[in-house]
């Protein structure tokens, strides 16, 4: 029931040179991205401390740069992308993800540790809620 073949071909090409041109542009973030997730499941496999798993990880990401790799990739989203990686750069939203670590490294020494998954919990809703808003406020 193919009544129109040369125009599925025609769409098929269109995305294949784009994807082609994607992979061209971003194959060091896509590798180093891969190189992390065999790194961690590797890991994981081998059951190596998580300190060491992540520290690995956050080395190899800064030295790679595959963090600001993923941030340009997640701008290439239309509209909403360029927002989004507009608010993970803002100090603001950082200083309150790294207060809420400091507060949960505070209360679980002095042993609070279940209140603590409350209120990272808490935390997270409450940065999602900050991209969110600041999305909607910019599309309305």
């Amino acid at each position: 029931m193919e009544t129109y073949p040369e125009y599925k071909n025609k769409h098929f090409k269109a995305f294949t040179v784009k994807l082609k041109f994607f992979l061209k542009a971003f194959w060091k973030t896509i590798l180093a991205w891969v190189l992390i997730v065999t790194f961690v499941v590797i890991g994981i496999h081998y059951n190596l401390n998580n300190t060491v798993i992540g520290g690995g990880v956050v080395i190899f990401a800064i030295i790679s740069q595959a963090f600001i790799g993923l941030l340009k990739i997640l701008g290439l989203i239309p509209i909403v992308g360029p927002i989004i990686v507009q608010i993970l750069a803002l100090p603001f939203y950082w200083i309150i993800n790294a207060l809420g670590y400091f507060v949960s490294l505070v209360a679980i020494k002095r042993g609070y540790s279940k209140d603590v998954i409350n209120y990272r919990i808490l935390t997270v809703i409450l940065l999602i809620g900050i991209v969110i808003g600041f999305v909607l406020g910019k599309l309305i």
